[in-house]
């Protein structure tokens, strides 16, 4: 995994604040951790495709959300806040058989003071696009 070294320390917080998470759950591996990019790749496997044998479309949103939270969490410089899913939204144009791996690509589309706004692509292997997913966050006062 390749973690930009001036928000290491910060994603190491946030891993502590959740020994498990959902991400875990469906074996979501980071590989890239940046304020400018994340990227993690998600095994299609029994825990997440559908009856069809084929990627679950809320298999797709959760990686797409997972990305763009963390992503929008450490642009955050005040501790106090935190950044929520608002709202999201997932065209999924491919599908993707067990046994493959998918990779969300989340990037900043805006970086305000009381939202975020990531674009998610989520992609085979081979680079095709699997799902395009658009999330907006909100930054909101941390609860004690």
């Amino acid at each position: 995994m390749q973690i930009e070294e001036t928000i290491k320390e910060r994603f190491e917080k946030l891993k502590e604040m959740a020994k498990k998470d959902m991400g875990d759950a469906l074996g979501l591996e980071y590989t890239l951790i940046s304020r400018d990019e994340m990227r993690a790749r998600m095994p299609v496997n029994e825990n997440t495709i559908q009856p069809m044998g084929i990627l679950h479309g809320g298999a797709s949103v959760v990686l797409a959300e997972t990305l763009s939270s963390i992503g929008a969490w450490l642009n955050l410089t005040d501790d106090s806040k935190i950044a929520v899913g608002l709202e999201i939204n997932a065209n999924h144009i491919k599908t993707v058989r067990m046994g493959q791996v998918v990779t969300g690509i989340s990037k900043p589309i805006h970086r305000g003071a009381q939202t975020q706004v990531w674009e998610t692509r989520i992609e085979t292997e081979s680079g095709k696009l699997v799902c395009i997913s658009r999330c907006t966050l909100a930054i909101i006062r941390r609860r004690k």
